[in-house]
């Protein structure tokens, strides 16, 4: 039974094209010339096509025909695309660097613009046979390599779906959704194109250069369209861009009103649109519409398209509050030898009747009949073709070329393997369609293209762009600039094209004026707006909320406004903000200060205590005439020993205190001049010790005037203290407290020199850190407690008899000592700076010279200029009473 029907297909069968094709018994009916076709060619490996022969028309469609007589009228043929390809694959063909001794051949399938002609389109690719029945032979032997789709998303993943189980290699040469970049799904999916939305980040970097903050969305109400606003709003957002217009444009229905929107927002001068399948200027119509009633002057508009091209515009009405519409177009590399391809291959204007054998047949087991046309004859001709025909389908030949030199390398590759295995010949089965993904994945596409493509850092496609602009000018047409250029994920602007914008801007300006001084200006397109921003005339509007905070101020959101709008806040104290619309403010080093601006650091002051400026001068000068004059005492008390003034009262204890009232006049100088580690480690120590040495000697007088009147009563044994014995150990006491704390702090927390950067702006204050800031007041209240035991002793016995009680004085001078230190620490902590130095040397002074004048002074005056009071009978009188 098997060798009769393998007999009975063997008599049936007859080649064509160097192919057996099984002939069947088919039933033939005549077909409609306008239904779906496919152009085919055989080869040793096939490149099946799926493309888009049939174009809307932009006819307008009356209403007295039938419906289906209409839906033919609004469409067209473009069979440029077609042509693009097969001639592509004959130069491949003719070219024995791509293909040794193989060669290419193509089905070529129109897709009819629905997912329906699609699916035949397939079946009919993956159907060997007549019928469009996968996985089933009839006779035809078709050596896939590759499925080329120019469609649409919806349509490219159908494909995708369709050709996935066969591990078939779909290659895109259009602009396709980022859906179809996920590997894992779409595994065999190939671009040689940049995905939706590459030159997203170009807009956002033109948008944030020309500080446009407030900006309009639009979009086709498409898949694409949605995709758009989804993905540009939050990366707008993100960098401080706000969108306050957003809309969809329908496609089927009239598009809801703008005014509103525009009303409220008339700031806005800059329109970012993502373009599709509209026309622009019916994008366009209805801005025009709404811009035209409202009042007073419109800036002109900012429009920004994905558009990747340039639009071919005249001068019209619609275009009356445009101010310049921008596109981007690919960067193109250096034109490689082959460009133009072969200088002898030209096309035919009409090539079917005579290039191409079609037939029309359907099986009795097959859905949808198709016209198929093979290919008889070479598409040659003497008469050249333009250039720039060729020009504008050369992705196409690159596509075909990469495919070629792919093929290349894999049977290459599995000749080698043949001969390590000692074949010695190309196997003849063919390579699979499996076979060639390693070789794709090198992605050559984007090496063998003409654009400037490459792979970011993920590995998909991308491109450098050029930024165009087609600026409106009055009565004239549309101009086209370059403006810049988005190449590696940066952007460039041209600032001539800015320079000769902004000159255009100024006739432009001046025009305007001379002819509204001549009369009316007629219904035209206006002049390009000019706007100010700080006395200089910008080429381009401003599109925000609100203008640019200066330099040392920052940004402040307003409460329940977009964050475009703002309050500008002066920089807190410290901080500086040197560009525009800063975030917030930059803290100045600790070493420098804002200006009074606030736009910049500048270095600090250093300073202290100085020998230098006047109030050093000042406190220095009293120290030394104080010592001076201490001096002077001691000399005086020393050249008259012998009196009864200097005698009285234990004159050692006097030399005791005008030694040490001198060395408190100079412990100032430690206070004075730029701290250093010995100066801090010395002044509080050597200030207190001598101090305490001080307070103590006059501690001793009191105590010694008191019991000497108290050692004159009969039997009173107060007598035996009497002596140097007992002052000396009330000093060596007193001072030996002072010295143990003195040390203890030394040796705890020790002071040290620094720098106070914050207590007063502007200055850097060189001082003494005391270290242990309670083992300082401990110090001073020792001192203090000495001083309030001698002010209570010589109080109580200031009413003791004799001519000199030197109990009064002594009382009098701790009165005038207490009262300096006890004022001395509100003052002393309400400072800052080198004044707390100076209030300290202030406070020094002032307690030494109250020491020196109450209780010396009295003594000198009577020692110098009343000798006759100098006696011990004057002494004693007051006594003897």
């Amino acid at each position: 039974m098997d060798l009769v029907l393998l007999l009975l297909m063997l008599l049936v069968s007859q080649p064509v094209s160097g192919k057996h094709k099984l002939k069947c018994q088919l039933n033939l009916e005549h077909q409609d010339g306008k239904k779906s076709w496919s152009y085919y060619k055989p080869g040793d490996h096939i490149i099946s096509v799926v493309t888009t022969a049939t174009q809307l028309s932009r006819t307008k469609l009356p209403f007295n025909r039938a419906p289906s007589s209409q839906s033919h009228s609004s469409l067209s043929t473009d069979k440029s695309r077609i042509l693009g390809f097969i001639f592509a694959i004959q130069v491949v063909n003719k070219n024995l660097q791509f293909l040794l001794n193989l060669t290419l051949g193509y089905n070529i399938h129109d897709k009819n613009m629905n997912a329906i002609a699609t699916s035949e389109a397939l079946l009919d690719m993956l159907s060997t046979g007549e019928a469009n029945v996968p996985n089933y032979s009839c006779g035809r032997k078709d050596n896939l390599l590759a499925l080329h789709d120019g469609a649409a998303r919806d349509i490219s993943i159908q494909m995708s779906t369709l050709g996935g189980p066969y591990k078939v290699p779909q290659v895109s040469d259009k602009i396709v959704s980022e859906a179809l970049s996920e590997k894992n799904q779409f595994p065999f999916f190939y671009r040689i194109f940049p995905k939706l939305g590459f030159h997203y980040p170009a807009i956002v970097q033109m948008l944030l250069h020309f500080r446009w903050t407030l900006i309009g969305l639009f979009a086709s109400d498409t898949e694409n369209g949605e995709h758009f606003m989804k993905t540009l709003s939050p990366v707008l957002f993100r960098n401080g861009i706000c969108v306050v217009i957003s809309q969809l444009f329908s496609m089927i229905k009239p598009t809801a009103s703008l005014r509103n929107a525009i009303a409220k927002w008339r700031q806005v001068n800059v329109f970012v649109n993502f373009m599709e399948y509209d026309f622009l200027l019916d994008r366009i119509l209805p801005f025009h519409i709404e811009l035209k009633r409202l009042p007073g002057p419109i800036v002109g508009k900012v429009w920004i398209t994905t558009f990747l091209g340039t639009y071919k515009l005249k001068q019209s009405k619609y275009l009356r509050y445009i101010h310049s519409i921008w596109t981007f177009a690919f960067q193109e590399k250096k034109r490689p030898k082959d460009y133009y391809f072969q200088p002898d291959i030209f096309m035919e204007d009409e090539f079917e009747d005579h290039s191409f054998l079609c037939s029309i047949s359907k099986h009795v087991f097959s859905v949808k009949g198709r016209r198929r046309c093979t290919q008889k004859a070479p598409l040659e001709s003497k008469q050249k073709r333009n250039s720039i025909w060729i020009r504008s389908y050369h992705h196409l030949y690159s596509v075909i070329k990469t495919l070629a030199k792919v093929l290349k390398a894999a049977y290459s590759s599995r000749s080698r393997r043949g001969k390590k295995e000692g074949e010695e010949k190309l196997a003849t089965p063919r390579l699979q369609p499996w076979q060639f993904h390693p070789f794709l994945e090198k992605n050559e596409f984007c090496n063998l293209s003409w654009r400037k493509l490459y792979l970011d850092h993920s590995g998909d496609v991308t491109a450098d762009l050029n930024i165009m602009m087609l600026v409106v000018l009055s009565k004239k047409n549309v101009i086209k600039e370059h403006l810049g250029s988005f190449a590696r994920q940066s952007l460039t602007i041209n600032q001539d094209a800015l320079s000769q914008l902004n000159l255009l801007n100024v006739v432009g300006y001046f025009l305007f004026f001379f002819a509204k001084a001549l009369g009316p200006i007629s219904s035209g397109p206006s002049l390009v707006m000019v706007t100010i921003d700080q006395g200089e005339q910008e080429s381009l509007p401003l599109s925000k909320c609100v203008d640019n905070c200066r330099p040392g101020f920052f940004k402040q959101a307003r409460e329940g406004k977009p964050i475009c709008c703002y309050d500008c806040v002066p920089c807190p104290e410290g901080t500086i903000s040197t560009q525009k619309d800063t975030e917030k403010c930059t803290k100045c080093p600790d070493d420098q200060y804002p200006t009074e601006n606030r736009v910049q650091c500048i270095p600090k002051v250093i300073t202290f205590l100085s020998y230098e400026e006047d109030l050093g001068i000042i406190l220095i000068s009293f120290a030394l005439l104080f010592f001076l004059t201490t001096g002077l005492t001691l000399i005086i008390f020393l050249k008259y020993l012998e009196t009864p003034m200097v005698k009285a009262n234990n004159r050692d204890l006097s030399y005791i205190l005008l030694v040490s009232l001198m060395l408190c006049f100079l412990s100032p100088f430690f206070f004075i001049g730029q701290p250093r580690k010995a100066t801090c480690l010395l002044r509080q120590t050597v200030f207190s010790i001598v101090f305490s040495v001080a307070v103590s000697s006059v501690l001793a007088k009191t105590i010694t005037v008191v019991l000497a009147f108290l050692a004159t009563k009969p039997g009173n044994r107060v007598r035996r203290w009497l002596g140097k014995g007992l002052a000396n150990s009330i000093i060596l006491f007193c001072s030996a407290g002072q010295i143990i704390i003195c040390s203890i702090w030394l040796g705890v927390s020790p002071p040290y020199p620094d720098s106070n950067f914050h207590t007063q702006p502007g200055v850097i204050i060189l001082q003494c850190k005391e270290g242990s800031v309670t083992m300082f007041y401990i110090v001073l209240g020792y001192m203090g407690f000495l001083a309030a035991i001698c002010f209570t002793v010589a109080f109580l016995a200031r009413n003791l008899p004799g001519a000199f009680n030197e109990t009064k004085l002594i009382t009098f001078s701790m009165l005038v000592f207490c009262s300096v230190w006890f004022s001395f620490l509100p003052t002393y902590l309400s400072t800052k700076g080198k004044s707390m130095v100076a209030v300290q040397v202030f406070s020094i002074l002032t307690s030494s010279v109250g020491l020196l004048c109450c209780i010396f002074f009295p003594k000198c005056y009577i020692i110098i200029l009343r000798p006759d009071l100098n006696t011990k009978e004057h002494l004693m009188i007051k006594v003897g009473n």
